[in-house]
């Protein structure tokens, strides 16, 4: 039998989180398939690197310019490589500052 996917793309945004993250990515490599993290590459960089079948994280431009305009601690993925640090949550902190004038009250 011929696999229909060789990786499998997961979204912790749209699978129910990180947890159910970690179980698809656990059944694809019981099958001997790989994970992508699909978008958010902030929401997925730890758990990401948690796993042994992580293919890679899809990083796309809207996100990190969002991501690096509002927030400290962005990751970088220049060289094709991120390693999440320590820290609390995600490790993003919030510029107040720079999102005001987007609030919406």
């Amino acid at each position: 039998m011929i696999p229909s996917v060789d990786c499998l793309q997961v979204d912790a945004t749209r699978c129910g989180g990180l947890t159910e993250w970690l179980r698809a990515a656990a059944l694809a490599q019981a099958h001997g398939l790989e994970v992508s993290a699909h978008c958010a590459p902030h929401a997925h960089a730890a758990v990401a690197a948690c796993v042994p079948n992580l293919r890679h994280i899809e990083w796309f431009h809207d996100h990190v310019r969002i991501e690096s305009m509002f927030f400290d601690g962005a990751l970088d993925p220049t060289g094709g490589v991120v390693r999440p640090e320590g820290g609390v949550g995600l490790g993003l902190e919030l510029r107040t500052d720079e999102v005001e004038e987007f609030r919406v009250v």
